[in-house]
């Protein structure tokens, strides 16, 4: 390949010869690895940070989240499945829906625990300190 575009684009090959300056295959080749290297940054590795982070939050989902779906759907997480969860969207209806389908937990049962866990925790230092 890079025979046939140095005979297109060398000194002595191309359309004309006087003015265009060719240049060295090296710095084409050089150009075609910085593009794909700013295609990497720019748009590949950024996906796939998204995509790892949407499948641990999908590990963390829990039974009593509050979940929306990519549909538009607001529910709470009745049961969870291999790959499909139920969630309850209103009195007596649940619908059972992909993981994957799943855009976003709005709040979840085990962050507020933990949120609960740490203002105890806060409490009882400022009351160890108040009393000594």
């Amino acid at each position: 390949m890079i025979n046939v575009l140095f005979a297109a684009f060398g000194p002595q090959g191309g359309a004309s010869t006087q003015g265009t300056g060719g240049g060295s295959p090296m710095t084409l080749i050089f150009m075609i690895i910085a593009i794909f290297a700013v295609m990497y940054f720019l748009m590949i590795r950024p996906q796939q940070r998204q995509k790892r982070q949407h499948q641990d939050m999908l590990g963390q989902l829990g039974k009593g989240d509050k979940v929306v779906t990519s549909g538009g759907l607001h529910g709470t997480v009745a049961g969870i499945k291999d790959n499909s969860v139920i969630v309850k969207i209103a009195d007596n209806v649940k619908v059972e829906v992909n993981r994957s389908a799943i855009s976003q937990i709005v709040s979840s049962k085990s962050s507020k625990t933990t949120q609960t866990q740490t203002q105890a925790k806060k409490t009882e230092d400022k009351d160890e300190e108040s009393g000594s």
